[in-house]
């Protein structure tokens, strides 16, 4: 068998059943795998590989796997979010997904435990099957079997802290805000925004909620967010997804409505949420076409990387009766780019630099048009 990207034949080892807790101590791991890794330091015996010919992986299967080649990702983002160093025989616990990164690659969930990739540091085990021009190739790793203990496979959503409600209600209480920040596409800005806005609203002496509803697992924006001053933030992972890539947009409801009522148990004055990826994006453009979703929204900020990304997003949003509080990102970077936005989009959209939002003066007026609207 050969994935993707057809790289030669590998024996796939197939170790003893029983995994003994040393080896699993041994074991690199992932940010995904962080749950993983506590139920383990609590007690690592009772775990043994699911390896069967025919067994076929799931989106959060936790999976030991071999390095084999060390490529594009040389390094594995840690529980902790230290990016430990890789080396070829390395050992790794991963948890299987897909994953859509348009400046990086497109990686889909394999349909054995056949050889794959490490797609994402955060620790995603996917087969890459197209990655952008200006990155290497992926680091291939080799399946050794999927994790299981007396209770089954071992999923990321069977040790997650949050449970994803059956049905969704997407209510909020009526006293919270939700300040939704968009944007173009990955890179263009959204992350440093919502920590900029979180920084301004907490200068403002607001208690602030910050979580990211899509994407791909990792530590840095939960981390930047907590660096900003939000006093709870919270993603996806939490619910125990390691991608919400392909995810079913009814199922991504249920975790909009699971994590907004988890962000509003906090007790927040404002809740700041990040979607991931650009409004085309197959799983965002699903979401923001849910009107009821959209009627939770109090205001949008919207990133982009150029005027004409900016000026097109917003008339986008508009169509979806998204008016943006303001547009920043990677173009407010360019006085040039900013001027040829605001000449397009003039006061009714203002152009704000990104870091501006820091300031507790552009959180006091992002306040007063949230409440506004």
């Amino acid at each position: 068998m050969s994935n993707h990207l057809g790289f030669a034949e590998l024996a796939i080892e197939r170790p003893a059943t029983v995994l003994t807790p040393e080896r699993l101590r041994q074991a690199k791991k992932a940010y995904t795998t962080r749950f993983v890794e506590a139920a383990l330091n609590r007690n690592a015996d009772g775990y043994w590989l699911e390896s069967s010919p025919d067994t076929v992986p799931a989106r959060g299967d936790v999976v030991l796997a071999r390095v084999e080649r060390i490529g594009q990702l040389p390094r594995l983002e840690s529980p902790a979010s230290r990016r430990q160093l890789l080396f070829v025989g390395d050992e790794i616990l991963l948890a299987y997904g897909d994953r859509y990164a348009a400046d990086h690659v497109h990686a889909e969930l394999p349909t054995d435990l056949g050889p794959c990739h490490l797609a994402a540091a955060g620790g995603l085990a996917s087969s890459v099957t197209a990655f952008h021009s200006n990155l290497g190739r992926p680091t291939d790793i080799v399946p050794l079997g999927i994790l299981a203990d007396a209770g089954g496979r071992v999923n990321l959503i069977r040790l997650a802290p949050r449970r994803v409600v059956p049905s969704a209600m997407l209510r909020k209480s009526p006293a919270t805000p939700v300040l939704a920040v968009l944007g173009t596409s990955m890179n263009a800005g959204k992350s440093t925004a919502a920590a900029s806005i979180i920084r301004g609203l907490t200068r403002s002496g607001l208690r602030v909620a910050a979580g990211k509803l899509t994407g791909t697992g990792a530590g840095g924006d939960p981390g930047l967010y907590a660096d900003a001053g939000a006093s709870i933030t919270l993603d996806f992972t939490d619910f125990g997804y390691p991608s919400t890539y392909k995810v079913p947009v009814p199922e991504l409801l249920r975790l909009a409505d699971s994590l907004l009522a988890a962000l509003d148990g906090g007790h927040p004055d404002v809740i700041v949420l990040e979607i991931a990826d650009g409004i085309y994006q197959q799983e965002t453009a699903g979401l923001l076409g849910n009107e009821v979703l959209r009627g939770l929204f109090d205001g949008v900020v919207f990133a982009a990387s150029d005027a004409l990304g900016a000026v097109n997003g917003v008339e986008m949003l508009s169509r979806w009766g998204l008016q943006p509080l303001a547009v920043t990102g990677v173009l407010t970077s360019s006085p040039l780019a900013s001027a040829e936005t605001s000449a397009v989009l003039g006061a009714r959209v203002p152009v704000v630099p990104t870091l501006s939002f820091c300031e507790d003066e552009a959180g006091r007026r992002l306040l007063e048009r949230l409440a506004v609207r």
